[in-house]
């Protein structure tokens, strides 16, 4: 396959508070330097991109010497904590904003969506719309008659069709900007964490639209939070953090990684309450330690079908309460649907009072949930369900389940492996 995308030696500088230059000698500086081919002296002291960590200098790398390189068909995933710089390097590779250093250079076409409204005009209909798109990516207006059926059919808006895009909703425009990126046969699709907007039907719809432009041999550069989108529909990913590139390859191994990495996060007791970024829940008992174990009592959160699985959850009673239920989940890191969960256990509260630590173990002896990744939910609340205390919704690292080296089995769909029964009769 060749070569449709190589990107050298990528930076960006950002400048924190004031726009621009504070003095007329910075900008003769910045001018004068660009003239010559020299360095910026301003940016020779900017900061790594840190956003936990405090800095005199304005100047921050929001991205540090990026190098890779893209085949014709490749589905590739960037993945990273929010802050890595993966909207910076796509708005950098669709040419909505130029790099500090480095360059890009591609072959072919380009369609991105990186958030929603890029490339629409609020006040043309999503027809016209249609047809600017179309436009812009160099198509004739015969191409893009003969795929306008197609791209409606996929988005769903057939009755608001000639409807201003600005009167549509985020999930009609998402889904109207999307079919018309898929559909309109860039060489190059960019997709931002958008998809994120669309209902879950959608969203499947995605992913398989995405596989399918692939197999037409076009390129897909694919950024989200969703592992186990990432790695169903990536061959290979890019991990982002602090503005580097830390790790480029399979995506299995690059998840890995990103889950490694995100082992050290713990959540505890001073999570905003009223956050729904972070937690939720009326706040009387919280969550302030969530660890899992395997067999040998080592801390992992990776494991194969059947291993044992334990859940050491630490409760903090921050106010009294007559009763107290604990529940956990996993989530398809796919669908987010709950794909199983504890029934609700429940906790002796009698001889605890306000400040009071508690520790609880939950083991599953035979875990058996298929290869994937799945998100992790933990929840607190009354003996009805009616309040929840304290709700942990994929803060914590996912739960991994790998292929057994010595495994032969091909999975195709699904989560769980249920027993039966075979017989073939020779007619």
């Amino acid at each position: 396959m060749s070569i449709v995308l190589r990107a050298e030696d990528i930076s960006k500088v950002f400048r924190l508070g004031d726009v621009g230059a504070k003095t007329i000698t910075e900008d003769i500086r910045a001018v004068w330097n660009k003239l010559i081919n020299k360095q910026n002296p301003y940016l020779l002291n900017a900061s790594t991109n840190n956003r936990e960590t405090k800095s005199d200098n304005d100047f921050v790398w929001a991205l540090k010497d990026i190098n890779f390189e893209v085949k014709q068909g490749e589905i590739l995933g960037l993945i990273g904590k929010n802050g890595a710089g993966k909207s910076t390097l796509l708005k950098i590779l669709s040419r909505t904003t130029a790099p500090t250093t480095g360059s890009i250079k591609i072959k072919g076409k380009i369609a991105s969506l990186l958030e929603v409204g890029t490339g629409f005009h609020p006040d043309l209909s999503g027809r016209d719309n249609i047809f600017l798109n179309g436009a812009i990516l160099g198509m004739k207006k015969s191409e893009i008659k003969s795929k306008f059926d197609a791209i409606v059919d996929f988005a769903g808006v057939q009755r608001y069709i000639d409807t201003p895009v600005k009167r549509y909703s985020s999930g009609m425009y998402v889904r109207l900007a999307f079919a018309v990126a898929a559909h309109l046969e860039p060489d190059i699709l960019i997709i931002d964490e958008v998809l994120a907007v669309g209902d879950q039907e959608f969203q499947n719809k995605c992913l398989g639209k995405m596989k399918d432009v692939s197999e037409q041999g076009r390129t897909v550069i694919f950024v989200s939070h969703n592992m186990g989108a990432v790695n169903d529909l990536c061959s290979r990913a890019i991990l982002l953090n602090q503005g580097t590139m830390k790790l480029d390859g399979p995506t299995d191994k690059v998840i890995k990684a990103y889950v490694q990495q995100n082992m050290q996060i713990n959540i505890n007791e001073n999570y905003s309450i009223d956050d729904a970024t972070s937690r939720r829940g009326t706040g009387e008992v919280r969550f302030i330690g969530v660890d899992t174990f395997n067999e040998q009592n080592t801390k992992t959160n990776e494991f194969y079908q059947n291993d044992i699985v334990q859940f050491k959850l630490k409760i903090k009673l921050i106010q009294p309460v007559k009763e107290l239920m604990a529940s956990i989940a996993f989530r398809s890191g796919k669908t987010r649907d709950i794909v199983t969960s504890t029934a609700k256990i429940n906790i002796n509260t009698t001889n605890l009072k306000s400040g009071d630590i508690f520790t609880l173990d939950i083991n599953f002896p035979k875990i058996n949930l298929r290869p994937g990744v799945y998100e992790t939910y933990y929840w607190l609340g009354s003996s009805n369900a009616d309040t929840a205390y304290d709700v942990v919704d994929n803060l914590m690292p996912p739960i991994v389940i790998g292929l057994h080296p010595d495994s032969k089995n091909i999975f195709t769909s699904g989560y769980f492996d249920d027993t039966f029964t075979f017989q073939q009769n020779n007619i």
